[in-house]
């Protein structure tokens, strides 16, 4: 995979544009631009904020990246440096990016350092930005043929999830069925997820039902 070096201007938390051409950091997730953190009742304007970390960082410096794939958007996906600054490292040990774990846990201990410190986002109440970013875009409604009913359920409701992130895979296959995978399931690890869920019954209130494991 080639790469690129340069003067860079940031897009948000982890985007930026070097010499021209749009980059994703690799393994790092920072909160979209809109998105808000809470401290309490007061709104923190956290996606902005991240923005301006990582602008800091790279002020007028060459960053230097290289990439590892190319994104749904056509961004490379590269990791990025100023020097030997790794800035997707930076970003995440300044508590201002997650460890983006759906595609690398290289970046998992400084995330584990950050959130201890309670630096950067985690001083405050967030949405983890996968979730938000699930949260804005405009769901297609399943079918009637295969929209499944909500059922209520009795007692505790068990909820999947690790680190702040939802694990339960919604996923839309060739034949049209919406099916939800649980961890530990046959089929979980090679499941591409469409959307991601904390609990059965948020899968199943979307349209999912649960895989058949045989």
């Amino acid at each position: 995979m080639r790469g690129v070096s340069g003067p860079a201007s940031v897009a948000d938390g982890d985007s930026l544009s070097v010499s021209g051409i749009r980059v994703r950091l690799f393994g790092i997730d920072a909160p979209e631009l809109a998105q808000n953190c809470y401290d309490g009742e007061t709104v923190v304007a956290c996606g902005e904020m991240a923005k301006a970390q990582l602008q800091a960082m790279i002020g007028s410096s060459q960053v230097s990246c290289s990439g590892k794939s190319t994104d749904s958007f056509g961004r490379m996906v590269a990791v990025c440096r100023i020097g030997n600054l790794d800035l997707g490292l930076a970003m995440v040990e300044a508590g201002w990016a997650t460890a983006y774990r759906n595609y690398s846990d290289v970046y998992v201990p400084a995330e584990t350092r950050a959130r201890a410190l309670r630096t950067g986002l985690w001083q405050w109440t967030f949405q983890p930005p996968e979730d938000f970013r699930s949260a804005q875009e405009t769901r297609e409604a399943p079918s009637s043929a295969n929209r499944v009913p909500h059922q209520r359920q009795a007692g505790p409701v068990r909820r999947w999830e690790r680190d702040a992130q939802c694990l339960i895979k919604g996923n839309r296959n060739r034949k049209g069925e919406w099916i939800y995978h649980l961890p530990g399931m046959p089929y979980y690890d090679a499941t591409r997820a469409e959307e991601y869920f904390c609990t059965e019954a948020d899968a199943r209130a979307a349209g999912y039902r649960r895989a058949i494991v045989r």
